[in-house]
């Protein structure tokens, strides 16, 4: 599922289609979840495949990661992230929350 996928629209003044402000859910914590450190060429989109066998994923670990620089698919090197275990509800979360 990518995240823009059921993300309502609107319609901007000059009738430019524009995407309507998304809300990312809270993940709490998890005995489950995984805790790794990063190396070089690490990204939340090989992460999330790795770990979810799907890249659009990505947004799930750096949610759960949100003390970290959001602006970067590239979490910093060295740097010990939580990828929670079980996406799924988040992402069920998620798409409730952007109806």
């Amino acid at each position: 599922m990518a995240r823009y996928t059921n993300i309502p629209t609107t319609l901007s003044p000059n009738d430019k289609r524009m995407y309507k402000t998304v809300r990312y859910p809270q993940i709490p914590r998890s005995f489950e979840d995984i805790y790794v450190y990063t190396t070089t060429g690490d990204r939340y989109d090989t992460l999330a495949s790795q770990y979810y066998g799907n890249p659009s994923l990505w947004w799930v670990i750096s949610s759960a990661n949100g003390t970290l620089n959001q602006n970067s698919l590239f979490p910093p090197i060295g740097e010990q992230i939580r990828i929670p275990s079980n996406p799924t509800p988040t992402i069920a979360e998620y798409e409730d929350i952007n109806k």
